[in-house]
């Protein structure tokens, strides 16, 4: 990559990423798990207990940002096998657009995804920032986990299975419904349909704490990963290059949501390569899936196995029907394109 070269919008490549962390990473003796391409947070040896630490923006969308900051940041800790404790935000509002009915609607939403999660706001930055045309917050989540019962991305295995819970792309479909109203009214689209598909930021939900903790405790879980901006083969991509591993995943069994798959297709999105938050990848061995099914599926979160890890020298692959090819890599969202 030359050095007049602009970068994409959305997550940093890959190899720029690792090569960056592996230069200015940190190498304290208690930093249990430092700055890793693919791994979900920070974790720190506290003695009897990690603490985890996990930070992210919330960049995309623009309606119920408060809410989207709160539960993509606790999300992160769950999938380590840890409970989300405590919140920091740093909060910046544009200049001119700023008002206190602006303020305080962005602290009520985070404050209501603070109860559903029962997490403490702890503290964090509030400003009006010149050269912002919309509110931007940044998120900071502490959590905690016994030592024992940590969960990094890194432990997926050659043999494991690997699970999808919840559909895809539920904050996808949610945020095309929410970013896009005005034009699917006018292609005929209903209001309650868009609102009902709006309201997938809450049912499914965004949320994966609670099928996280459930799976961490319902089978010998090996690797957890929540797949967010890239979607789902981008979080199947941060698995590969932290656990040093292949896969192969099969099409016809991941699940897309209907109204994911419709609202995709007006836009000429590929779901697989849409922001993906409210689904959890669980990696575990094959004979411990029907347990992890059972415990999950009992709490009303469905359950679909879409593939198997493999050895690294035996490539990473997409079966799609007869054909295999190799999986793809999407170099920034697919959602990106309702913002261009």
């Amino acid at each position: 990559m030359g050095e007049r070269t602009s970068l994409p919008a959305g997550k940093l490549p890959a190899d720029l990423l690792e090569t960056l962390l592996r230069r200015y990473g940190g190498r304290d003796p208690r930093l249990v798990v430092g700055p890793r391409a693919g791994e979900d947070a920070a974790v720190i040896d506290f003695g009897d207990r990690y603490l985890l630490a996990k930070t992210d923006p919330i960049t995309f969308a623009t309606e119920e940002i408060g809410w989207y900051a709160v539960n993509v940041n606790a999300n992160d800790i769950a999938a380590m096998g840890g409970q989300p404790k405590w919140f920091l935000a740093t909060m910046l509002l544009p200049e001119g657009q700023a008002t206190p009915k602006m303020a305080d609607a962005l602290f009520g939403q985070i404050h209501a995804a603070c109860e559903d999660l029962g997490v403490t706001l702890a503290g964090g930055h509030t400003e009006i920032t010149y050269g912002l045309d919309r509110p931007i917050i940044v998120g900071v989540m502490l959590g905690e986990v016994e030592p024992d019962r940590m969960v990094t991305t890194a432990g997926a295995r050659p043999g494991d299975a690997i699970v999808l819970v919840k559909e895809i792309p539920i904050e996808g479909t949610s945020l095309i419904a929410r970013e896009k109203r005005p034009e699917l009214r006018e292609r005929g689209y209903e209001d309650a349909w868009l609102d009902r598909v709006a309201g997938f930021l809450y049912n499914p939900g965004i949320s994966v704490v609670a099928p996280a903790l459930l799976a961490r405790d319902a089978a010998n879980v090996h690797a957890m990963h929540d797949p967010t901006e890239g979607g789902l083969i981008t979080g199947l991509w941060e698995i590969v290059r932290a656990a040093n591993v292949g896969l192969e995943v099969s099409r016809e069994t991941i699940p897309i949501l209907p109204e994911g798959r419709r609202l995709c297709a007006e836009f000429s999105l590929d779901p697989l390569g849409t922001i993906a938050s409210g689904s959890l990848l669980v990696i575990l061995p094959e004979d411990e899936v029907p347990d992890l099914r059972t415990r999950l599926e009992h709490e009303g979160f469905p359950v679909a196995v879409i593939g198997r890890v493999l050895t690294r020298e035996e490539g990473v692959w997409l079966k799609d029907g007869d054909a295999r090819r190799p999986l793809p890599q999407f170099a920034v969202d697919e959602i990106t394109k309702l913002f261009e």
